[in-house]
């Protein structure tokens, strides 16, 4: 059988073909523009593929819950034309298939669960950090959600003591995504961060800072893999940092070899590698159709 996918980004759409093994046999990627032009691309690209179900990962917020009559629509986004729009809706005038949906960055845990870097763990939590930050949460082999889905990109953090930026994030100026997301970054040196020198003391800082949400998921939730993702991880120098301050910040008080002894193999890059979103995606299709049955 053949399973769509659709990660539905705020900067652009992949669209992709796969079958349940989490094998992407054909995608297809184009801008996010206003939603109707949008949509119409991705229901023309599913048109002759004859999918048995499609899954999508959404960036958000997004309605989750299966008993409101909103269910299946993007919410309070402030990208134009997106707020309280019904992806699902449109879809299903189209298709009448199975859909799997969830946001972007939960699809993109549930694919590390199924084929990556969690792969045969029941639990793991996946950071996305790059335009924004966004976490994923799969435990005890499901994906969480609650009163509306997890925003970890916005918990409160502790700013250095050296550090007098005022952060980004419109609704909380110094949370974890107005202190350590891309455009945190840009903001506070004048530069990308990909101009930046592996030296930099820009990196330390950014590692401290997710060092901080990241123990704080550790007592929290005691994940089983820490996966971390998005254009901002591609800096593959901060893996180290992270560890280093994650270890300071513990300081010990969880006394597992994980974290004491391995910690490189617990907090690590997404082993899906940028496919983490679409196989996700992919997977969410699968399980659709499983449910169904």
């Amino acid at each position: 059988m053949r399973y769509g996918a659709i990660e539905a980004g705020g900067t652009k759409f992949v669209c992709g073909i796969g079958n349940e093994e989490g094998i992407i046999e054909d995608r297809i990627s184009f801008p996010t523009e206003h939603p109707e032009q949008t949509m119409q691309k991705v229901i023309d690209y599913f048109a002759d593929k004859n999918v048995t179900a499609i899954g999508i990962g959404s960036f958000g917020p997004i309605n989750v819950d299966p008993s409101s009559p909103l269910y299946g629509y993007i919410t309070t986004t402030p990208k134009p034309g997106w707020a309280n729009y019904d992806v699902l809706g449109k879809l299903r005038e189209s298709f009448n298939v199975p859909f799997g949906w969830d946001t972007d960055v939960n699809a993109a845990a549930f694919g590390e669960a199924k084929w990556g870097a969690a792969q045969g763990l029941d639990s793991c939590v996946y950071y996305t950090v790059g335009t924004g930050i966004g976490v994923g949460v799969y435990m005890e082999g499901r994906l969480v959600h609650g009163l509306v889905h997890p925003e970890g990109g916005h918990v409160m953090i502790r700013p250095a003591s050296d550090d007098s930026f005022q952060g980004t994030c419109p609704y909380h100026g110094d949370c974890l995504e107005g202190m350590a997301a891309g455009p945190a970054i840009e903001q506070r040196w004048g530069v990308k961060g990909s101009e930046l020198p592996v030296d930099h003391p820009t990196w330390d800082l950014e590692a401290y800072y997710l060092a901080q949400s990241i123990s704080s998921t550790i007592l929290m939730m005691s994940p089983k893999k820490i996966i971390l993702g998005g254009g901002v991880m591609q800096q593959a120098h901060l893996f180290p940092l992270i560890h280093t301050h994650v270890q300071k910040i513990l300081n010990g008080y969880i006394r597992t070899e994980s974290l004491l002894e391995n910690i490189h193999s617990y907090i690590v890059p997404p082993g899906l590698g940028t496919n983490s979103g679409l196989r996700g995606s992919l997977a969410l299709g699968v399980e659709a159709k499983r449910n169904q049955q």
